[in-house]
């Protein structure tokens, strides 16, 4: 009982930390990113693996570096960062294949919430918190961004600044949910919750809170449907939150 509320726990925040985080992701058009730098982080699972380490700490170094590169060749190539991270995403995941013991493959494409420890829990809400503060405080910025470049430029805001800011955080929130769902559904966990609160929401601020909301109820629904019908916790997690989606679709039309 006490490992049911240790992933309960661990799994709720992260649901809360992607969805909050996704619906920026879905209003900058960017939904994909998240699915991608999630396989940027097999790398670092692999030699966390290997070497016997914590694998937040392995994703998280390897997003980090990925998320530099981007964010400099961004500006030096004038190339779209989707494209650059679709780079990043197929090297970084034929790297991490390669490096990837065998028997743990499967661990690091799917999650494995059971293995989580009271360590990971104190990452986690450490994190969380970074994540949550970090963007409620940048947020005015990356929505006037989003909508106008130009109009952000001429209010003094950092465009570049915000954008490469946001994208940490956006890696964090993926090393964090990486041994919950793992590198191939991560970026379901980012994506769906946010697009299910866009179906209902009328505000930015009811939008970024359902979004958050959906997450965790995704995540909790999710590891109690594996325990009931005996599947792995991640799938069960992303399939909830496509219920939820599913639900809000209908509400809206109505």
């Amino acid at each position: 009982m006490h490992d049911l509320y240790l992933q309960l726990t661990i799994a709720i925040l992260i649901g809360i930390g992607a969805g909050y985080l996704g619906s920026f992701m879905v209003l900058k058009r960017m939904s994909l990113v998240g699915d991608a730098l999630s396989h940027v982080a097999l790398p670092g699972i692999a030699l966390a693996l290997l070497w016997n380490f914590n694998p937040f700490f392995g994703a998280f170094v390897v997003l980090f570096f990925a998320t530099m590169g981007i964010w400099i060749l961004e500006k030096k190539t004038e190339l779209p960062s989707e494209a650059l991270v679709g780079i990043f995403f197929t090297l970084s995941l034929a790297i991490g294949l390669l490096l990837t013991p065998e028997p743990e493959l499967l661990e690091a494409l799917f999650g494995d919430i059971s293995k989580v420890s009271k360590n990971d829990l104190l990452i986690t809400i450490g994190s969380v918190v970074v994540i949550i503060v970090t963007t409620s405080i940048i947020n005015r910025g990356l929505i006037i961004s989003t909508l106008s470049k130009d109009l952000a430029r001429s209010m003094n805001v950092s465009v570049n600044k915000i954008n490469f800011i946001f994208l940490i955080m956006v890696s964090l929130v993926v090393a964090l949910g990486l041994k919950v769902v793992g590198t191939l559904l991560m970026g379901s966990l980012v994506i769906i919750p946010a697009a299910a609160a866009k179906n209902i929401s009328v505000s930015i601020s009811k939008y970024t809170f359902f979004a958050g909301l959906f997450g965790a109820l995704a995540s909790l629904g999710g590891i109690f449907a594996a325990r009931l019908l005996t599947i792995p916790a991640g799938p069960s997690i992303v399939l909830t939150g496509g219920v939820i989606f599913l639900i809000t679709l209908v509400l809206k039309r109505r």
